[in-house]
């Protein structure tokens, strides 16, 4: 996975829980398989010739029990095993040899801003020599292939159990597309050995970041108290059982007399199968009149364990269960969404797909892919026309073009592409309705403007409202209906609020546009706002109910308890464990013996999420903090030390370790430790604002003026740094230097309540009326005529 340097911040830097700011696997998209690969699995008997190269479809002697491998499935399966050889799952990964690696190891060297890589061959070794964790040159032999179309990583294993992703991808594509070379994945990264982001760092390990979706039945075994891991896995690369889970007693029932009693044909469990759906077009609208329903835990969640952007809980997935309830996917969040949508970063397929009225309908991943070679059931946009009647829309009056080869079909409209890894173009699985007018109100990008880059957004919304009129309502401007709401979060406009709350009362509304909606409702704090989010608790959906959870932060401890306790219960492992760790601080004196099991088994469910990623600052932080509120502030203390050993001046780690050291008044601990982390990650905001936290403590003023500042300079966008160092500024006397901070972060955010009580405030106090008056409105406050602002103005004295 490639990350920018907006990215990288938030993944060092920001002190968010491990649910929700974990980095994400790279999941390689469906796109057709390398021409070489497969030309040479088609030609192969029954796929033999292809089996075993790489330790493809070999069953690892690590394999956890029950697994068989891809290579036993291929005697009954020949024809679907043949389609899986073609596909990238099959090379999603593969030990380096001369028919797995496709690169120029020919002694082809490349440079970029200070970083450099020779690749070379040492007889039947992959080599490269290219800067170490040390900062020196050092060779270093290829262990593994990493992907195949339409670029190709390389991986090198380390003594104590890491691979690590090298930053030099080849690329893979014929010369005339521009392929056949080396690149660097981060063009506009200067990239030091010291830099998180540097190959030998925690950002590129695949043990974390890439494995569990580019390899079956992965056991990442990280021990802790060593820092090593004992990676394991049944298949090198995606296999057969990596959707459908171990096939040993399908197997073993398949060799006779395959009784009908069986279950599942031996296997544990299967993906949940929908009703039969009706896709008959109607003839009125060109789409099928009727959907049908989605049975939980269908073959969508299969596919979404590896295609979306999720933190992992737990290890222990198999088919037929709901994403949450081993993973938890991200929300439609600002960097990762536009307010639309529509995909921004590296986000995958699933939380776009289950925004779609085709999710809405009933529509599964193999209604468009086959499932074994990933191919698409038709060419191109005839795959839609499987459904949706192509003499009604390949015309001109559905797409204003006129039908031929260079018109637009129905990808190029409702599936827009981004290119993610320089080279890796992926298509938006959301299939909206183009809304340049939205990218006229909102900024959105919008298909029409992909291709008529040389035309402003209004010259596409005039085209689209010529072709089919002013009055586009309902369908006719598309089944996502939160792009104003969503933006208007964002910049914390007030009437986000209401917006907001209809979104997450509405059933239509997809589930995960209703997750997003009760998490950005946290923001507008209201008694409407407290009644929605309460009500969201009982969502039928899980992950509606987790973003209803972590609005209960900030209640009362009897309050969270009341609301809670039920959801410690709940059948979603992701549900759960965000329950126990908003009742963390809950003493299990006066509880029943029912409820203290219940909250004991969610507190053991929440602490092993957290160990199964204690290779990471993430993980390291939330253990320290679950201790904390739990009463053992010595065992948090040792979480923290022992993640920053592992992860020197961590932001994360480093915050949390001083706020503990506060507490217990060992004020100069907490000042080295801050120092520590701000000469390892200059741009670390919230360790600027802690340091200039502490040394308000410690009275040196002006030294911790500096610190806010930078904090606020760092985090433009993070209110609360900016309020504390207007306040700071003010308590100095620097009135005209704390006006125009205010001023500043106004300009930046200029709905935030707590920057505009504190304008409203320096208005009174000037008696600057008219001012007043601006902000009280913009807070909601009653019509504030002179008499109102007097009553203001002596509640705030």
């Amino acid at each position: 996975m490639r990350l920018d340097r907006t990215k990288r911040r938030h993944a060092i830097i920001l002190a968010a829980s491990l649910i929700s700011a974990c980095l994400m696997p790279f999941a390689a998209p469906l796109f057709p398989a390398h021409a070489e690969m497969a030309s040479a699995a088609a030609a192969a008997a029954n796929g033999a010739e292809e089996i075993g190269t790489g330790g493809i479809g070999v069953l690892s002697t690590d394999a956890p029990a029950g697994f068989a491998g891809s290579s036993a499935c291929a005697t009954c399966h020949p024809a679907e095993t043949r389609a899986w050889l073609t596909s990238q799952h099959a090379h999603a990964m593969s030990l380096a040899g001369p028919k797995t690696v496709l690169g120029d190891f020919n002694d082809k060297r490349i440079e970029h801003k200070g970083s450099s890589a020779r690749f070379f061959r040492d007889g039947e070794r992959f080599m490269v020599e290219t800067i170490g964790a040390d900062g020196k040159t050092a060779i270093f032999a290829i262990s593994d292939t990493f992907g195949i179309d339409p670029l190709q990583q390389y991986l090198v294993t380390f003594p104590d159990g890491r691979r690590q992703a090298l930053p030099f991808a080849y690329d893979t594509r014929p010369a005339k597309d521009g392929g056949q070379r080396w690149f660097f994945l981060y063009p506009n990264e200067t990239i030091t050995a010291s830099d998180p982001l540097h190959w030998t760092g925690a950002l590129q390990n695949w043990n974390f970041m890439c494995a569990e979706c580019h390899s079956t039945a992965l056991r990442k075994n990280y021990d802790a108290a060593t820092d090593r891991f004992e990676t394991h896995f049944s298949e090198i690369s995606v296999g057969c059982e990596a959707c459908h889970g171990p096939a040993r007693g399908h197997i073993d029932w398949a060799k006779g007399p395959r009784d009908p009693q069986i279950a599942h044909k031996g296997f544990a469990s299967v993906a949940a199968v929908r009703p039969k759906p009706d896709w008959t077009v109607d003839p009125a609208t060109g789409s099928p009149a009727h959907g049908t329903t989605r049975p939980a835990g269908d073959e969508v969640e299969t596919c979404a364990r590896c295609h979306s952007r999720r933190g992992i809980l737990s290890e222990n997935w198999h088919p037929g269960q709901a994403l949450t309830d081993t993973h938890l996917p991200s929300l439609l969040s600002e960097g990762l969404f536009e307010a639309d949508g529509q995909m921004k970063d590296e986000v995958f397929n699933d939380q776009a797909f289950k925004q779609s009225l085709m999710y809405a309908r009933g529509v599964v991943c193999s209604d468009c892919h086959e499932p074994h070679s990933a191919q698409l059931r038709a060419p191109g946009s005839a795959v839609c026309g499987q459904c949706h009647d192509p003499a009604r829309f390949a015309t001109t009056h559905h797409s204003g073009h006129s039908p031929g080869a260079n018109a637009p079909d129905c990808i190029a409209c409702h599936m827009p592409k981004r290119t993610y890894m320089v080279i890796d173009e992926r298509h938006d699985h959301s299939f909206r309705i183009p809304r340049p007018d939205l990218s006229m109100q909102l900024g959105t990008p919008n298909a029409c403007n992909d291709c008529h880059r040389d035309k402003p957004a209004s010259w596409a919304a005039d085209a689209v409202t010529r072709w089919h009129g002013h009055e586009r309502e309902g369908v006719r401007k598309g089944f996502q209906t939160w792009a104003t709401a969503f933006a208007a979060a964002r910049h914390g406009a007030p009437e986000a609020r209401e917006a907001l709350i209809r979104l997450a009362k509405t059933p239509s509304v997809p589930a995960i546009a209703r997750a997003t909606a009760v998490s950005e409702l946290q923001a507008f704090p209201s008694i409407a706002t407290e009644a929605a989010i309460r009500a969201a608790l009982a969502d039928p959906d899980p992950l509606v109910r987790i973003s209803a959870i972590q609005g209960q932060e900030g209640q009362p401890l009897a309050t969270r308890w009341q609301r809670l306790s039920p959801l410690l219960a709940d059948p979603v492992l992701a549900v759960r464990i965000e329950a126990a760790s908003q009742l963390a601080e809950q003493p299990m004196d006066g509880l029943t013996e029912a409820e203290r099991s219940r909250l004991e088994a969610a507190f053991r469910d929440y602490e092993s999420a957290q160990r199964l990623n204690a290779d990471r600052a993430e993980g390291r932080a939330n253990l320290g903090m679950f201790m904390l509120k739990r009463g053992n502030p010595a065992g948090a203390e040792a979480e923290f030390l022992a993640g920053l050993k592992v992860h020197p001046g961590s932001p994360l780690l480093s915050v949390n370790l001083t706020d503990l050291y506060r507490q217990q008044g060992r004020e100069a601990e907490a000042q080295k430790v801050l120092h520590q982390a701000i000469e390892t990650f200059p741009d670390a905001a919230a360790a600027h604002h802690a340091l200039g936290l502490a040394l308000i403590r410690a009275r040196q003023y002006s030294k911790a003026v500096a610190e806010m500042q930078s904090a606020s300079r760092l985090a433009p966008d993070h209110p609360r740094y900016a309020y504390v160092y207007v306040v700071a500024l003010q308590s100095l006397g620097r009135a005209e230097e704390s006006a125009a901070a205010l001023a500043d972060a106004l300009r930046r955010m200029p709905n935030d309540a707590s920057l505009l009580t504190l304008a409203l405030n320096a208005a009174l106090q000037s008696g600057d009326i008219k001012t007043a008056r601006s902000h009280a409105q913009t807070l909601g406050l009653l019509r504030p005529d002179d008499s109102e602002i007097a009553r203001i103005k002596a509640e705030l004295h």
